[in-house]
């Protein structure tokens, strides 16, 4: 049976025409749908039931709620302004503009985001709003990718106006200086700001000296240097993308600050690597009660393919000096089944996890029962990083973009999923989501991230057309 749309049919997938004609058409449908039908003051949250009367983000929204933490607005936004660049079609860029201008409305006076942005402003939900119309907190959050998803798609949608709309151009220029004046003399970032930061000194990473399972505990964690959560990735990012934009110098020091913050926070031996909090004596600290004091795979991962970065953007092989260490760290870490644990117990490099009783949690080395609110393992990327330093270290580029037979599959699968209402409908398996909803699992229900995921490859491949 042929849908509304024409691309589903009774037959295989292969058999589905992909043609220029037939991937606009899909994209158009596809983005009118999510625009007219899911967007709030131009906004969007993470997920929606298929009558559309229910919304997620990091759990219910409210009626007037969108998300600024990905894959919110932003996602959403930065996927129109994709299909923009591939088309031409003023539709796309009106879509991320009214994208980009509710995130406008949410930012707040200290100059970055929080989470979520409520537009009712007697809302308990709001915060403390550059326009005036919140109130409650104004802690900018560079947490989850927060603050910089939101900067990256007002300052593309400013870059896409010619610096011409002049709301979107303030924010941008308001939410880069705080940013900027977020940054600590050692070149970290605090993980939560509501005005500059302390001019602290730098010192270099070391082991705490004291019973770090029972001392050393800072209340506002927040305010001192933080990597959890790939904060340096997606801050480097940011910066490297506003600094191609703007071409302010400022930018540009502020990456390299931030490759400097990133060798010297370096743990030593036995654990050349990095943790996801830090005092300002430069030593591990506890965050949350079940987030100890500890060596993280993830935030060291992350780390290393940052330097990276930083290194083919200044040519500097200093920051290329503390991979080889961490790699080597990586490698011999990894668990039995190749994954690598959240945390490892200072100095003793021992698998570290928490049980929990109630809102109890006490530290354990048996991985045995484990609380599922909390992500204990993660997926080792150590071979793929170790290729990457190889062709850096060379000066050569890795192939990471799809050849055009992947790319290809992977359109005739997405024209294949699109409904005959022009949705892309996922299917809840009981797999852990980003908000952790408590979809039963056979849940059907929209997406955000698998919408823009989608919208982005339908406009890679319109684009690797226009080369050919």
């Amino acid at each position: 049976m042929v849908s509304l749309l024409g691309f589903r049919t009774a037959s295989a997938q292969a058999a589905i025409p992909v043609s220029k004609e037939n991937v606009t058409k899909a994209m158009r449908a596809a983005s009118e749908f999510y625009r007219n039908k899911l967007a709030l003051h131009g906004g969007y949250v993470y997920y929606y039931s298929l009558d559309l009367k229910e919304r997620w983000g990091e759990g219910k929204a409210s009626p007037d709620q969108i998300w600024v933490q990905p894959p919110g607005t932003p996602t959403v936004g930065m996927a129109f302004l994709s299909a923009y660049e591939a088309t031409g079609d003023q539709f796309y860029l009106d879509a991320a503009t009214d994208a980009a201008l509710a995130l406008v409305y949410g930012q707040l006076k200290s100059g970055g985001w929080t989470n979520s942005i409520d537009f009712n402003p007697r809302s308990k939900l709001t915060a403390e709003y550059r326009n005036g119309k919140g109130r409650g907190k104004n802690n900018s959050t560079l947490d989850d990718g927060i603050t910089q998803s939101a900067i990256r798609l007002i300052i593309h949608v400013d870059q896409a106006h010619k610096f011409q709309h002049k709301q979107i151009h303030e924010s941008a220029q308001v939410a880069l200086n705080a940013l900027l004046a977020a940054q600590f003399p050692v070149g970290a970032f605090p993980q939560v700001w509501t005005e500059p930061v302390p001019p602290i000194p730098a010192r270099p990473a070391s082991f705490p000296q004291y019973d770090w399972r029972t001392e050393g505990r800072i209340k506002n964690y927040w305010d001192y240097y933080t990597l959890n959560d790939g904060l340096a990735g997606y801050v480097c990012t940011t910066l490297l993308e506003a600094y191609e934009i703007y071409k302010d110098e400022r930018l540009k020091q502020a990456v390299l600050k931030l490759g400097d913050f990133l060798i010297v926070s370096q743990l030593p031996e036995p654990q050349p690597a990095w943790a996801q909090q830090y005092n300002y004596d430069m030593q591990p600290i506890w965050a949350r009660r079940f987030e100890p004091p500890a060596i993280t795979g993830g935030e060291t991962q992350d780390v290393i393919a940052t330097l990276m970065r930083i290194y083919r953007f200044s040519g500097e092989k200093k920051y290329l000096e503390p991979i080889p260490r961490a790699l080597a760290w990586l490698t011999r870490s990894q668990l039995p089944d190749g994954q690598l644990a959240r945390y490892y117990e200072l100095q003793t490099n021992r698998p570290l996890y928490m049980n929990r009783s109630g809102k109890k949690y006490s530290l354990t080395y048996d991985d045995s029962d484990l609380p599922r609110h909390y992500g204990w393992k993660i997926t080792s990327e150590v071979r793929e990083l170790e290729r990457e330093f190889k062709a850096v270290s060379a000066g050569r580029k890795l192939q990471t973009e799809p050849t055009p037979k992947q790319l290809l599959t992977r359109v005739k699968a997405i024209l294949y999923d699109l409904d005959d209402q022009a949705r892309w409908i996922s299917v809840s398996t009981g797999e852990r989501l980003v908000g952790q909803p408590k979809f039963p699992v056979k849940t059907r229900y929209i997406a955000s991230d698998r919408f823009s995921s989608n919208l982005e490859t339908l406009s890679q491949y319109l684009q690797q057309l226009k080369s050919q």
